[in-house]
């Protein structure tokens, strides 16, 4: 298969395309603000080149920036919007009117869809949230309008919280050296819904081989863990100390809005959409999963 993969270079995008070329695909990526190769993106403009000549079988759309590297202010969360729906609209244009259309498109989306609660499970037949981050993911979600309408098969990856010692979570948990984990945050109560990076390739290798398969799915382990027991496991990994617990005014004073909206409060979101792919996961429980890639 010929696979075009945005946000290639990105910790999921790198695994995927390793993935797919070990299983010996052709993989492109979609570069960026570059006018080199077959495929590109030149965000000023808002402009894809698709060479026609390479005949796409599957997209994978994993592009957006990073929703925790800056404080959100008005620009920051403008470029986090923009950069997941205006370039996701944008690129199911340009296959919306390819003359040999792909025939599958994995978008990226995440669980921040059904917002955040203490107590409520969450699947991918509940409701959207009305929250900032709700709002981001539905609209990402909308934007790939244009491929589902011109007949390619399109599936939204709701992903949870994805788990690897190559980047993410982890590595901002861990201090130089492996020395110590960063504390509990908050009260520690609020739910984290995960799943391995390998696990999470698993999946999508799963949907890219089932052509019955469209729409969404949570891409999750079904057993969330608080913020507390991701500390603790995380810490007995590595062998370890965890720091003192941070306080969650101390949080909203360094983080402002993105504290509320993605750091102290969580959400406990399964998959039921899993089990059509007719796959196990590796990784089920945290420990298990720690334990493996630590």
């Amino acid at each position: 298969m010929n696979v075009l993969v945005s946000g290639s270079s990105g910790m999921i995008g790198s695994a995927i395309t390793a993935a797919l070329q070990k299983d010996g695909h052709n993989v492109y990526p979609l570069l960026r603000n570059k006018r080199e190769g077959p495929f590109y993106y030149l965000q000023k403009t808002n402009y894809i080149h698709i060479d026609r000549s390479i005949g796409l079988d599957v997209v994978i759309n994993l592009a957006g920036s990073n929703i925790s590297q800056n404080r959100w202010t008005s620009r920051v969360k403008k470029n986090i919007l923009d950069s997941r729906v205006k370039t996701t609209q944008t690129l199911c244009n340009a296959l919306s009117e390819l003359p040999q259309k792909p025939h599958s498109l994995l978008s990226a989306s995440a669980i921040g869809y059904y917002g955040t609660h203490p107590s409520e499970i969450f699947s991918e037949f509940s409701s959207a949230g009305k929250d900032f981050l709700s709002q981001v993911a539905i609209n990402w979600e909308r934007a790939t309008a244009p491929a589902e309408e011109s007949g390619i098969r399109t599936c939204h990856l709701r992903f949870g919280l994805v788990l690897s010692p190559q980047g993410g979570l982890i590595n901002n948990l861990l201090l130089p050296l492996r020395l110590a984990t960063v504390g509990v945050i908050g009260s520690g109560n609020q739910m984290i819904s995960w799943i391995s990076l390998c696990d999470a390739i698993t999946v999508m290798k799963a949907i890219i081989d089932k052509p019955s398969f469209s729409g969404p799915i949570n891409l999750t382990s079904n057993q969330p863990a608080s913020n507390r027991e991701l500390v603790q496991t995380l810490s007995s990994a590595i062998q370890r100390p965890a720091l003192p617990r941070m306080p969650g005014k101390l949080i909203q004073i360094l983080f402002g809005e993105m504290a509320d909206a993605a750091l102290l409060s969580g959400a406990h979101v399964i998959s039921e959409r899993v089990k059509e792919l007719e796959i196990d996961l590796e990784h089920k429980t945290l420990s298990v999963c720690l334990d493996k890639i630590m």
